[in-house]
């Protein structure tokens, strides 16, 4: 009886000791990123590959949080210029938003993304030049036989007003021009959904969002593809952009070093139909300035 005594005690000592170990162990592991909490706000565009990254990273580095939230490039550029948020997610260079002092933020380019038109299939055209689009969008051309197409009005579906979507496809796929007022839509699935099942329809995408259901026709005769992005023959494209206000600090540092790590790159960047910034042959300034990488 004594000595199953004595190794009961035994055993009850190992087990706080071990117990405590573990604890001790378990704790020091966390301790490093304990309290961690990284917030990215902006471009709805940009936010499926920031959750995505978030959560692999989140993962491997226990007691790191990535908190994404949509709202918009206006939000997310006002945020993080204003101190509130992290990262900010834009769609567009932060010289471009007015009211944005860019001076103050620091540019992480992480993705391109291409824009594209998307036409309902019984509109009946499958290229359109700037001119065409342009008359489109500002309501001059009204129905699509007077672009060789169908005798169909052309109904417009356009995104919100501050979305980095639409201002990437009115500088580069407009010239310049704004659209006239139209129904708006925030999610790229509901005006794919819209356009596929409206005749006269059309609207605008990131190519990740075009399937069969809807014709992504040519702009001036180059189709909308990744190569074509990358070597510079299709204009309608934007950077993905996470700004932040001033250097960051290490912690964010090292999660904007994994955005752009080869892995994020060659596997979540592709599969969410964006671009990788790695792939690019050519890079474009704000000004519209092209130069060969």
């Amino acid at each position: 009886m004594l000595k199953a005594h004595k190794s009961g005690i035994v055993a009850i000592i190992l087990i706080v000791i071990f117990g405590g170990l573990l604890s001790t162990a378990y704790v020091t592991r966390k301790k490093e990123n304990v309290g961690t909490s990284i917030t990215a706000v902006g471009s709805t565009a940009l936010q499926p590959l920031v959750e995505a990254a978030g959560e692999e990273y989140a993962k491997q580095n226990m007691g790191v949080f990535i908190n994404v939230q949509g709202g918009g490039t206006g939000t997310g550029l006002s945020q993080v210029a204003q101190g509130a948020v992290d990262l900010g997610n834009s769609d567009v260079f932060a010289e471009e938003k007015e009211g944005i002092d860019a001076n103050k933020l620091v540019d992480h380019q992480v993705a391109v993304v291409g824009i594209t038109p998307i036409l309902n299939r019984k509109n009946g055209v499958t290229n359109l030049t700037t001119a065409q689009l342009s008359d489109i969008f500002t309501g001059k051309i009204t129905n699509w036989s007077q672009v060789g197409g169908n005798n169909l009005d052309i109904v417009l579906i356009n995104r919100a007003a501050g979305s980095g979507t639409r201002a990437t496809f009115e500088k580069w796929g407009l010239d310049g021009a704004k659209s006239r007022e139209a129904q708006e839509q925030d999610s790229s699935g509901m005006v794919r959904s819209i356009v596929s099942t409206t005749p006269g329809a059309i609207s605008y995408v990131a190519f990740g969002y075009v399937d069969d259901s809807v014709v992504a026709p040519k702009f001036n005769q180059v189709a909308p593809t990744d190569k074509n992005v990358m070597t510079g023959q299709y204009p309608i494209w934007s950077y993905e952009h996470v700004y932040t206000k001033g250097k960051p600090n290490s912690k964010t540092q090292k999660f904007l070093d994994y955005l752009s790590s080869s892995h994020v790159q060659n596997t979540l960047v592709k599969k969410l139909g964006y671009i990788s910034i790695h792939d690019m042959q050519i890079h474009r300034d704000v000004d519209g300035k092209i130069t060969n990488k």
